[in-house]
């Protein structure tokens, strides 16, 4: 099989469907209507002579040729980005996919100097193509291992094999309650008691429990999966959770939202920059890195 340009906006339309979960969920990602990406996913199976996904009454699911056409076609399209990178450095030109993945809510962090790396970059060249992937702790890194992503800029308890960790600045994490908990501008000496009858929400990744070790009760009867979830919590007065001091600053300063005893229930953790590690990095990617690097460098 010949690759045509054709084929490689079909395959790219078929990468975005299965990381999405499905065709409807890729709409918004690849700004094309349902019928349309339908249309481009038959042509692709017709194309390739086999079934790439089931969908139907019964839900959306990739098949195992699918799954094997998905690795190959990262792969294909990792290295015609790098073939273009390649060629435009060798014109001393940035060009390709500036793709980054990231945890929540760093946009509310005035340490966090993103902004700053993409118009770094973009008053370097016009041939760039920006890419900004917010995502689950664990999957920003998947996101890099896989490929998906040059680099990501989040939190790891467990580093991953083949990564590099780079600290950028640490985020202060506090325990919060909102407006109408007990624990909302209660007595002092009812603190320990409320906390010990409070419901604390936990979160699927759990960036911060193995670093705060409070000993508070998790019941397991409030789970988010962002940061902006936990909020929602928070915020309905019936269960206390942590948040970074920058995000929740807002609904603090609103007084909807108030830490508990901040000298006792508070940790750290440092957001990096992570990237590949024993790799030979494209033009495109090794100036990415040294831009986010010295963008930061006045908070390392």
């Amino acid at each position: 099989m010949q690759i045509q340009d054709v084929d490689l906006r079909m395959l790219r339309i078929f990468v975005a469907i299965v990381e999405c979960g499905g065709l409807s969920a890729a709409e918004s990602r690849l700004n094309i209507g349902r019928s349309t990406i339908s249309s481009h996913l038959s042509d692709l199976e017709v194309r390739l002579g086999i079934t790439l996904c089931k969908r139907g009454r019964s839900g959306f699911e990739v098949t195992e040729a699918g799954r094997v056409t998905y690795q190959a076609s990262l792969e294909l399209l990792q290295q015609c980005e790098a073939f273009a990178a390649t060629v435009a450095s060798s014109k001393n030109e940035l060009s390709g996919r500036v793709t980054i993945a990231m945890i929540d809510t760093l946009v509310n962090d005035p340490r966090c100097r993103v902004a700053q790396v993409i118009a770094g970059l973009k008053s370097r060249s016009n041939s760039l193509q920006f890419d900004i992937n917010v995502c689950e702790a664990r999957e920003v890194e998947t996101s890099v291992v896989n490929g998906r992503s040059l680099v990501g800029i989040g939190v790891s308890r467990h580093p991953l094999r083949g990564l590099d960790y780079f600290p950028l600045h640490n985020e202060t994490n506090y325990l919060y309650c909102g407006k109408g908990h007990p624990l909302f501008d209660c007595h002092p000496s009812e603190i320990n008691t409320l906390l010990q009858q409070a419901e604390v929400i936990t979160s699927n990744y759990m960036r911060d429990k193995e670093t705060r070790n409070d000993a508070l009760n998790y019941q397991n009867t409030a789970i988010a999966y962002h940061d902006e979830g936990i909020a929602h919590l928070i915020l309905s007065g019936a269960f206390i959770g942590y948040l970074p001091e920058h995000y929740a600053s807002a609904w603090v300063s609103k007084g909807l939202i108030q830490p508990i005893l901040p000298e006792k229930y508070t940790y750290q953790i440092p957001v990096m920059l992570i990237t590949l590690k024993n790799n030979s990095a494209s033009p495109l990617a090794k100036a990415l890195i040294q831009e986010i690097k010295r963008c930061h460098r006045t908070d390392s």
